[in-house]
């Protein structure tokens, strides 16, 4: 979710490779990018600060040890 206001995928992406082959360029485009681990409304997540500031939060929907869903946000708005 960028609101309009962060950049994000348009659409959901589906499957293990294809989200980490998005996560990965994401990466590449954010030199200097810190992740770290956080519960984020009580599941697992990670919060992404670039330059220290919140660009992320993701939260993770985990069903039999396995990823399920991830629900990011990057809208500042709601990140404040």
């Amino acid at each position: 979710d960028g609101g309009g206001k962060a950049g994000a995928a348009p659409h959901p992406i589906e499957g293990g490779t294809r989200i980490a082959r998005y996560m990965a360029v994401m990466a590449e485009k954010s030199p200097g990018l810190e992740l770290v681990e956080r519960s984020v409304n009580g599941v697992p997540g990670l919060v992404a600060r670039h330059a220290g500031a919140v660009a992320t939060v993701a939260a993770f929907e985990v069903a039999e040890g396995r990823v399920t869903r991830i629900w990011a946000v990057r809208n500042p708005e709601k990140l404040r």
